[in-house]
């Protein structure tokens, strides 16, 4: 694998910026929107899901949990990417605030670890682990 050209760093940058924002805003159509077809997320708060409707499933409980008054902000930084054709790999660090009842804590930082695709002329997760430096509780998820 290689370093991305500028395009499609600027491509899988906004990829990871618009899944973010869209889980925690509960935007469940762009969250199922940033897989492929055959996708796959790990998570060691909410489980495996594979295929859009799993997917799917996933993001309409994240878009109960915030419904209920929880407000959740990913922040990743760091973003390391290598391209070999229509597909690439990227890793960043991650941290996540979390404000329910007017009080805010920090979840214990982590990494994304994805492998993508360009599907239908767009960058997309192919399979995206989350990983976080210690165990955690998101209550009423």
């Amino acid at each position: 694998m290689a370093k991305p050209s500028v395009s499609d760093r600027l491509e899988i940058d906004d990829l990871f910026v618009r899944y973010v924002c869209a889980l925690d805003e509960g935007d469940v159509d762009t969250v199922v929107d940033c897989f492929a077809e055959d996708g796959s997320l790990a998570s060691p708060v909410a489980g495996t899901h594979k295929g859009h409707a799993a997917i799917r499933a996933f993001a309409e409980r994240f878009a109960r949990y915030r419904a209920s008054g929880a407000q959740l902000r990913h922040v990743v930084s760091n973003l390391r990417i290598d391209v070999a054709g229509d597909r690439a790999h990227a890793r960043c660090y991650l941290v996540v605030f979390l404000t329910r009842n007017g009080e805010s804590r920090v979840i214990p930082p982590g990494q994304y670890d994805c492998e993508l695709v360009r599907e239908k002329g767009a960058w997309r997760f192919a399979h995206r682990v989350v990983a976080h430096d210690s165990a955690y509780v998101l209550e009423g998820l």
